[in-house]
């Protein structure tokens, strides 16, 4: 079995949302799920979404700078209120969290976060982390929820991030362009033209794309910890690796013992 005492599970907007709208139904099979792996683990929920849902409210330019601030104003309470109703039904209890960069260049500020989710897990309610958009400057900006989510794993002293997208997982070369490209099962290194080749994101709202998972997955192999990469259209291959020890799908990120 897992040696995992707290996992982070991030997901990201491709998952969330379709054709200009929040996916309902994958967000209550989302939400069940954390439900259920909340009975074996601590779980820290790292959320995208908040500019794609203030864009099903109101059809700005996401291009600009601005707008895209405005749209995920208008997102995060609307993006919250989405999961808590459906987390209300299985009576679970949610806090927002919303941090920059800064939050983890500072021993205060990062004791203070720490001291949060500490409290949360006391009182039994669920993290849910984005960051902070809004009020962000371009310098104290992650850029994307990877690297974010990658932080909050390595800060927390968490033993696990769980990243749903997308994709299967992480493949020898580009399944769209090869039909016979295989899904690496465990990767226990990320060579520098895999870091610096660029990857486009497949989703208008995401800002990463696979290569800032890379990025976040070698952050956490350097750090001794690891990074499970999967659908997140399909929970069955991250509910078998958390709960049950197995996949056959998914690549998981980990320094060689």
């Amino acid at each position: 079995m897992n040696p995992y005492n707290r996992v982070v599970i991030k997901v990201g907007s491709s998952v969330l949302t379709e054709k200009g709208e929040i996916a309902k139904e994958r967000m209550v099979n989302l939400v069940s799920f954390i439900v259920e792996v909340r009975k074996k683990y601590e779980v820290i929920f790292v959320s995208s979404g908040a500019a794609a849902a203030g864009y099903t409210a109101l059809k700005l330019d996401k291009r600009e700078h601005i707008s895209k601030k405005v749209l995920a104003a208008i997102g995060q309470p609307i993006l919250m209120s989405s999961y808590k109703r459906k987390f209300d039904i299985y009576d679970t209890d949610i806090a927002q969290i919303l941090l920059t960069e800064d939050d983890f260049d500072s021993r205060k500020r990062t004791e203070i976060f720490r001291q949060i989710i500490q409290t949360s897990f006391k009182e039994d309610i669920i993290p849910i982390i984005n960051e902070n958009d809004i009020s962000s400057t371009p310098d104290q900006i992650f850029g994307d929820n990877d690297q974010l989510a990658a932080k909050v794993t390595h800060y927390t002293n968490s033993d696990l991030l769980v990243v749903l997208t997308d994709r299967d997982g992480y493949y020898d070369s580009d399944p769209n362009e090869n039909p016979n490209a295989q899904i690496l099962k465990e990767v226990n290194s990320i060579s520098e033209d895999e870091l610096t080749a660029v990857y486009r994101p497949h989703h208008e709202f995401t800002s990463g794309g696979l290569y800032t998972k890379l990025v976040a997955a070698d952050f956490l192999i350097n750090k001794k910890r690891e990074m499970f990469l999967c659908s997140g259209f399909d929970l069955s291959t991250a509910y078998e690796y958390l709960m049950d020890g197995k996949y056959t799908k998914g690549t998981l990120f980990r320094a060689k013992h």
